[in-house]
């Protein structure tokens, strides 16, 4: 009878334990499925807008070049310094002449056999072997002493200003540039513009630029190369900004703004608090109320006017009840109330 009473006693705890857990889980699935969260919405509606495109980018010579010659060896003589500003083809460094000079001689003294086998040649007194291997010898050695001379009497290969001077007369060159020239008549920039506006920017726009060092002035440029590829990390793509400089305001590391318009477009605005982004992405995207339910997009952004930013994305309709206040608590398919449809 005793262990009869156990067994009673333990199958009675059992099931009233199983019933605690029942009613424990179904408390818990009333909960979750009771889940509402109250948000607020707007209507997404397009607004028509001039459509001007602001960035920021540093400015560079448009060309740069660092001087350094194929020859090592003893500099000895630097012309320029630091800010001189130089013409095409002007001399800035005379290296170590020996071997310049040596190849020079030994150039003259082919060229002077040369001269006598090629007259020896035409009374029948020399061969022709004789000749196309003098020749052939002397077509090495001027190749040499050009290549000398280029190395020997280095020159400016545009018009600039040298920016950097890494060496002084007589010291030993070893593969460091000697010098640095840049362009300040002609500038270049890049500016990264994200792919939405690939199709509208074309060669050859012109954009205004901005520098806070001169605030009354605009500078105008223009686009000289979009290139042809997007960027997979930022999606985004480059152009190259050609920018004349003839007043040398502007100067190779200045930082300035830049505004390019694309004329007007009919696009969805949205208050720029109501776009989220994902945590340890770039993506971005918001919610919409759609029967009763939170609806996660995916969005881009476009341009910014003060509080408000455009957004794209493929499944935005105007029309829709966009998600401006509770969105951080959502996620896509909970219930929700709208509490103050403005």
């Amino acid at each position: 009878m005793k262990n009869l009473f156990k067994i009673s006693s333990m199958a009675l705890m059992a099931i009233f334990i199983t019933s605690c857990g029942q009613q424990s889980t179904k408390k818990t699935t009333a909960t979750e499925t009771e889940r509402v969260e109250p948000i607020e919405v707007i209507t997404l509606e397009k607004q028509k807008i001039a459509r001007q495109l602001e960035y920021s980018t540093t400015l560079q010579g448009y060309e740069t070049m660092n001087i350094s010659p194929s020859l090592t060896g003893h500099i000895e003589k630097i012309f320029v310094d630091v800010g001189t500003r130089v013409s095409q083809g002007q001399l800035l460094i005379r290296m170590d002449q020996n071997q310049y000079l040596t190849t020079k001689i030994n150039l003259a003294s082919v060229k002077t056999e040369l001269d006598r086998v090629a007259a020896l040649r035409e009374t029948g007194s020399a061969s022709q072997q004789a000749y196309d291997q003098l020749k052939a010898q002397y077509d090495q050695l001027k190749q040499n002493l050009d290549f000398l001379e280029t190395n020997t009497f280095v020159k400016a290969q545009f018009a600039g200003v040298i920016a950097a001077k890494n060496f002084e007369d007589g010291e030993m060159y070893t593969g460091t540039p000697i010098l640095s020239l840049t362009q300040i008549k002609t500038l270049k920039a890049l500016v990264s513009i994200p792919e939405t506006y690939f199709p509208l920017v074309q060669k050859g726009m012109k954009l205004k630029l901005h520098s806070e060092i001169y605030p009354e002035k605009e500078f105008e440029c223009v686009i000289e190369i979009v290139y042809p590829t997007i960027d997979p990390s930022t999606h985004t793509f480059q152009v190259k900004l050609k920018i004349p400089n003839n007043a040398e305001l502007l100067r190779p590391g200045m930082y300035v703004n830049t505004t390019l318009a694309l004329g007007e477009a009919e696009v969805l605005i949205a208050p720029y608090a109501a776009v989220l982004k994902l945590i340890g992405s770039n993506e971005r995207y918001v919610f919409v109320h759609e029967n009763g339910k939170a609806k996660r997009i995916s969005v881009k952004m476009g341009q910014r006017f003060d509080e408000n930013v455009e957004i794209i994305g493929d499944e935005l309709k105007e029309g829709m009840d966009l998600v401006v206040a509770g969105q951080g608590r959502l996620i896509d398919g909970v219930a929700v109330k709208v509490v103050n449809n403005q």
